[in-house]
């Protein structure tokens, strides 16, 4: 019998059994005696009967179903935790209704679509300090932030380790010799911004090098930021020889600018990034980053949500992801 067609009372009816004994055997319970219950095992293996998750967990009154909202779903660095997030749902037989929200008004509205029209049993917010959308959230709902460092305030949550990660990075190009280092954030209102740039305080500092506000530009993890902030650098009392844009894509921006100023990269000017996306070993010349594992994020934030689901009450968790160095061609020795 074909595999996709097997049903429970298909089982029963190999077993010699009701429906409802084999749906016991198949949730567990002990109201089945050991002949019965390897009478349907054997005839679930045999049958290679699939039971229904989604059934089950309607007949239970759930819905199977959890939520996912991201400012929005075309950025690489959401869409790969999205998708890596709905890939670990999947395996245990869920679904991830993923929706955008680009403003705390919008996320308000998709709030209360997914939670209470569609009811979802638990939420994963990707970004969710990039305005007030947090505190929007409903109360004890079991949530997991993804993209965040954790809060007094906050849930659960899974994020990369912004500070060490800037660290390194910063660290990558005092080893060079550089000493005179710009870096372009993201939007300060951010909090992963905010921490990559005390890792890159952190990292001067422990060089003996005092933070000069000159050499920092505020951007908006755009190329386009990126060009215009080393453009504002080149008219600096003091020139870079080195510049950290927190992202690729303002790195992307920066590499650009540096040869429309005629500076070569990296004799001249070493930049690294932050991300390791797809494009950077394409770049000209290929970038040196920090490799952020987005799949990774996205799949321990997925178990960590449904763990909360089924454990409402359990201890608070926040796991912090390690970045790895990728050196390549934009970064070298100071000339």
């Amino acid at each position: 019998m074909p595999r996709s067609r097997v049903t429970i009372r298909d089982v029963a009816r190999y077993a010699g059994v009701s429906h409802q004994t084999v749906s016991r055997v198949i949730n567990g319970s002990e109201r089945v005696n050991p002949e019965t219950r390897a009478r349907v095992e054997a005839a679930i293996a045999e049958l290679a009967y699939t039971p229904n998750v989604i059934a089950r967990y309607m007949a239970r009154g759930r819905t199977a179903t959890l939520a996912c909202i991201a400012p929005n779903l075309t950025d690489y660095t959401f869409s790969s935790i999205i998708d890596a997030a709905a890939t670990a749902v999947r395996q245990h037989g869920l679904f991830l209704l993923s929706a955008s929200a680009p403003d705390e008004t919008t996320f308000q509205g998709l709030i209360k679509e997914l939670v209470t029209g569609r009811r979802a049993e638990g939420l994963l917010v990707i970004n969710p300090f990039a305005d007030g959308r947090y505190q929007l959230l409903p109360p004890d709902f079991p949530t997991v932030f993804a993209g965040a460092r954790p809060r007094e305030e906050a849930a659960n949550s899974v994020a990369l380790n912004d500070v060490a990660a800037a660290r390194i990075a910063t660290q990558h190009l005092l080893d060079l010799g550089h000493t005179c280092i710009g870096l372009i954030t993201g939007p300060m209102a951010e909090d992963c911004a905010q921490d990559r740039r005390l890792g890159y305080e952190e990292a001067l500092h422990a060089a003996g090098l005092a933070v000069d506000p000159q050499l920092i530009i505020e951007g908006t993890w755009q190329p386009a930021s990126g060009y215009e902030a080393f453009m504002t650098l080149q008219q600096r009392v003091v020139m870079p020889t080195a510049v950290f844009a927190q992202n690729d894509q303002m790195a992307l921006g920066v590499l650009r600018a540096a040869r429309d100023c005629g500076r070569h990269v990296p004799s001249q000017l070493s930049i690294i990034g932050v991300d390791d996306i797809p494009l950077a070993p394409h770049f000209a010349p290929p970038l040196t980053t920090l490799r952020q594992d987005f799949a990774r994020i996205g799949r321990e934030a997925a178990n960590l949500l449904m763990q909360v689901v089924e454990q409402p009450d359990r201890t608070k968790e926040h796991l912090q992801i390690e970045a790895q160095l990728i050196v390549r061609r934009s970064t070298a020795p100071i000339g």
